[in-house]
């Protein structure tokens, strides 16, 4: 008989004894005695006998595993918001099952559809930049699952959310690349109907407006990964040459790096000819070169406070509790890119 197949039943046939017997002997039940429990938690451990956890999730209406889709687990801010869920959620007895959308629409559809079968708890959630129909995370909050949107949130559903205040983090990344001399600033972008992509981009104008220099349009460019800017790099040269462009604002990291390694290529010295500044503050920030200025993300924070706000839905379901939205505060970065 294989252990890992044994059974409370295939344990009472063996022993000679009921199901409910070695089931109370193995929890210690004051109406068992010390000798039938001995025998009994002794075999058990022999063959490595574990409780069948869907059997009991079913019994006990909670399976204790929290559900998370993600965009891509490789960037460092998404590895980072799930050590902040996980340290959290294990530390409450939670078991976490990660999904990865891969930023598309198709498969955060599915990874939402297996998360209900897999009857999770509750759930978290950022949404891939292909998502446009939010109906499989309504279908799922509509039939009572807690949802807690975080980085990328649907504003269609009204739930708990974190976010990073991601319109001052771009002001204040925009007015440090103006406070150092620059006038003509390019802004790599995001998609604009994701909140990230839109309320960078605003940050970066607002800050252009308070210090008094006109919006150019032809410089805010849809271009947000690292592949992006090398598909687009003759299209950026030519337009950061004839516009003159002394600073450039990546909407993330990985961009701003690129962006850098294509200028370099290029010819050009930064900081002294342009200057660059990212979005993220992620490892590779430290280490490129020369070491690019940032505005940090605080992923750990994010991830915790996700599942802090998902716990206290679970904790407390009898009880009418406000959604609240957290909103965390980046801060400049300053490396030798600019």
């Amino acid at each position: 008989m294989k252990s890992n197949h044994v059974t409370l039943k295939d344990i009472a046939r063996i022993l000679e004894l009921s199901p409910s017997t070695v089931s109370r002997a193995l929890k210690d039940h004051p109406d068992i005695n010390e000798e039938t429990k001995k025998l009994v938690k002794t075999f058990a451990e022999k063959v490595n006998y574990r409780p069948n956890a869907l059997a009991l999730s079913l019994r006990r209406q909670k399976t204790n595993t929290i559900g998370l889709i993600i965009p891509e687990i490789v960037h460092h801010f998404f590895s980072s918001v799930i050590s902040g869920i996980e340290d959290l959620a294990y530390g409450e007895g939670y078991n976490v099952m990660i999904c990865q959308s891969n930023e598309n629409y198709q498969r955060e559809v599915i990874d939402t559809q297996a998360l209900i079968d897999h009857r999770v708890d509750g759930i978290l959630v950022s949404v891939s930049k292909t998502t446009r129909d939010f109906s499989h995370l309504k279908n799922a909050y509509e039939n009572g699952i807690p949802m807690v949107f975080f980085d990328r949130i649907c504003e269609d559903i009204k739930t708990d959310r974190v976010i990073t205040d991601d319109f001052k983090g771009a002001s204040i990344a925009t007015s440090h690349l103006i406070e150092r001399g620059c006038q003509k600033i390019l802004h790599l972008s995001a998609p604009q109907h994701l909140m990230i992509g839109s309320q960078r981009k605003e940050g970066y104008v607002h800050a252009l407006k308070e210090h008094g220099i006109e919006i150019d349009e032809e410089l805010i460019v849809k271009c947000d990964t690292r592949d992006y800017v090398f598909s687009m790099q003759e299209h950026l040269l030519k337009l950061i040459k004839e516009k003159q462009i002394t600073g450039i604002f990546g909407v993330n990291d990985s961009t701003a790096i690129a962006a850098m390694q294509v200028l370099q290529s290029a010819g050009y010295k930064i900081p002294e000819d342009i200057k660059v500044i990212g979005f993220g503050d992620g490892p590779n920030a430290d280490i490129a070169y020369p070491p690019l200025s940032t505005v940090e993300q605080k992923g750990y924070e994010t991830g915790r406070e996700a599942m802090r706000l998902l716990l206290q839905r679970l904790e407390n379901p009898g009880i009418e509790i406000n959604f609240s939205t957290k909103v965390l505060t980046p801060t400049l970065k300053h490396r030798q890119s600019t």
